[in-house]
């Protein structure tokens, strides 16, 4: 499912990135770092965490989109980070466990 997609449909705002093109297939929900890092390959990550070392994670893990929930906001150094590694930042007022049930159903289908 293309990213624009996702956010069309939950309404999510953009931080920065491009999420034209961007392909989104599975996804993590979860706001321990090493726990993203060990679950293994997603392309969404939806986190509360939005200090500048989840931009390192998601590289790592070739995560291409971080959506930060429950009406937080990213810093100015993440959103520069996220930009260096052509990571789309998006976020949104509503939970992680709404977000996470409404595009897990988009993905299925």
């Amino acid at each position: 499912m293309q990213l624009k997609t996702i956010i069309e449909k939950t309404g999510v705002e953009i931080v920065s990135g491009n999420p034209e093109g961007v392909e989104i297939e599975k996804g993590y929900t979860c706001d321990l770092l090493s726990e993203v890092m060990a679950s293994g390959k997603s392309d969404i990550w939806i986190t509360v965490q939005s200090h500048s070392n989840i931009v390192a994670v998601a590289s790592i893990t070739s995560v291409k989109c971080i959506l930060l929930t429950n009406g937080r906001e990213f810093n100015k150094d993440t959103v520069e980070k996220a930009k260096g590694e052509d990571i789309v930042l998006l976020k949104s007022k509503t939970g992680s466990f709404e977000l996470s049930g409404q595009i897990y159903a988009m993905l299925q289908g």
